[in-house]
């Protein structure tokens, strides 16, 4: 099933030339705006309850209805790509998205803002692996593909830190509406350049698609996602949470069933097995879960224990977003230099030792001396972990799996943003003894330490066995057989 628009390995481009620089730009703008939407609504929602009628209890839902769709819906419609086509997927996604964005702008009810909100998610599940797939097919193995996936991760973890701020700016001086609204000019300007820039990807013959499985693996991702959301809101033993668990993880049980008799699997398994698949996307989930939890944890700290404003607590978040663009910058740099599983060892230990700072922090303003440029350290290690995720995880396969690939990264992604905060939240939750400020940081020093203590577990191991299934730790990319002059820079003149 060969890709009949990727070009061979031999006539791969070596230089960023000006169609795929464009290329690039025009990716990289729904990415990011894609990651904004997981955020830009979270400091609004007081607001939008109070003008929808929305109940307190209920107002979780508008991220939740989110969350369940863009995770339960991504590996799917990841396949469907493959099959269908990636460029006609990406344009369709955001289509849907647009609409989607200008229907919730416009709601005047609770149910039409989580009916758009529920497509907004769709949208997300379509263009996020299909954008993925678009750019790992564009851009060779190599440091070009590195640097588009450094570029990437950066801004889709800045996009996340943006969505906070932008969220709050918006609310403030114009009305929560623009928080949909914004999505709509953005989506509709690539809409109008991708056409004509961006080239269609598919395989020459179509397989059938793999139905049970489809159905499977969606209704186990919902189901997982929805209890692990009911988990972090009514606790970890609540049958609200325990019930979906346990359904999602028999549902997925029968996928892998599924996957094993199929002649053409959603997933195929000899993929899964791959030392490069299997624990790049475990180091990728750990990245993803540790960082948006640990955002979760200190909007705590600023609000509760020093008394910022929303706004104020959203702002200072922005030392955050610019330390995962440095990240997302230098990372294909040292991925060139060292390889992809010394990189997710290096960022982890990075991030962990950022992160282990923060557990000194007190309950004067005073301490924001050492939350900022922890928080700024910790998002460049974290994005070093991120990017050789991508590049680990999408490396060595065929250009017909890549919407595959990409499909189970972003699964990962969206799994990993909607796990950290109820995991964490939890754990914050249950260390919190007695009322007031001290408990509060007790509390969020406990689950600060058990963010450290999952980075280092997880990544590090994920990293060595990587490294031992000399999966992604050759340097790859070390030759200057590409083109890139010194340091690995991106030709720009």
């Amino acid at each position: 099933m060969p890709a009949t628009d990727s070009p061979p390995t031999d006539a791969a481009p070596t230089t960023l030339t000006p169609r795929l620089r464009l290329v690039l730009v025009l990716l990289l703008a729904a990415q990011f705006m894609l990651a904004v939407d997981f955020s830009i609504l979270n400091v609004a929602l007081p607001v939008i309850g109070t003008s929808l009628g929305f109940p307190l209890a209920q107002l979780t839902w508008i991220g939740t209805a989110f969350a369940l769709c863009a995770a339960g819906f991504t590996l799917f419609l990841g396949r469907v790509a493959d099959l269908f086509g990636r460029r006609r997927m990406f344009l369709g996604g955001l289509a849907l998205l647009a609409v989607a964005s200008l229907a919730g702008g416009l709601a005047r009810s609770p149910e039409a803002l989580l009916t758009a909100r529920v497509l907004q998610g769709l949208a997300t599940a379509a263009v996020t692996p299909a954008g993925l797939s678009l750019l790992t097919t564009s851009f060779p193995e190599g440091p070009l593909r590195q640097r588009a996936l450094g570029l990437n991760g950066a801004l889709m973890s800045a996009g996340f830190t943006t969505g906070a701020i932008l969220g709050g700016l918006l609310t403030d001086l114009l009305s929560w509406r623009w928080a949909f609204f914004v999505n709509v000019p953005v989506a509709l300007a690539v809409l109008a350049v991708a056409p004509s820039v961006v080239a269609e990807s598919r395989p020459e013959r179509r397989p059938k698609l793999d139905l049970p499985g489809a159905v499977s693996v969606t209704l186990g991702l919902l189901a997982v996602v929805l209890g692990l959301t009911r988990a972090g809101q009514d606790g970890w033993t609540a049958p609200t949470a325990l019930v979906p668990l346990a359904i999602g993880a028999a549902l997925l049980l029968v996928f892998h069933a599924v996957e094993r008799r199929v002649p053409a699997p959603l997933v195929p398994l000899d993929v899964l097995r791959r030392p490069s698949v299997a624990w790049g996307n475990a180091a990728g989930l750990i990245a993803f879960l540790t960082e948006t939890s640990l955002v979760f944890l200190l909007t705590l700290y600023l609000q509760d224990v020093l008394g910022f404003s929303a706004l104020a607590a959203g702002l200072s978040f922005g030392v955050l977003g610019l330390g995962t663009v440095v990240g997302g910058s230098v990372a294909s740099r040292v991925i060139g230099r060292i390889g992809s599983a010394p990189t997710l060892i290096v960022g982890g230990i990075m991030q962990a030792t950022a992160t282990a700072a923060l557990l000194a922090l007190g309950a004067e303003r005073s301490w924001m001396g050492l939350l900022l440029p922890a928080t700024f350290l910790g998002g460049v290690g974290n994005m070093l972990v991120i990017v050789g995720f991508m590049v680990t995880a999408t490396s060595g396969l065929a250009d017909r799996e890549q919407g595959l690939a990409t499909g189970l990264a972003t699964m990962t992604q969206q799994i990993g943003i909607t796990m950290g905060t109820p995991v964490m939240g939890a754990v914050a939750t249950a260390a919190m003894t007695g009322t007031g400020t001290a408990a509060v940081l007790t509390g969020l020093r406990t689950a600060i330490a058990a963010n450290v203590a999952v980075v280092l577990a997880g990544v590090l191991v994920g990293g060595v066995l990587l490294r031992a299934g000399r999966s992604g730790g050759k340097g790859e990319g070390r030759g200057r057989s590409d083109g890139w002059g010194k340091g690995d820079e991106i030709p720009v003149g």
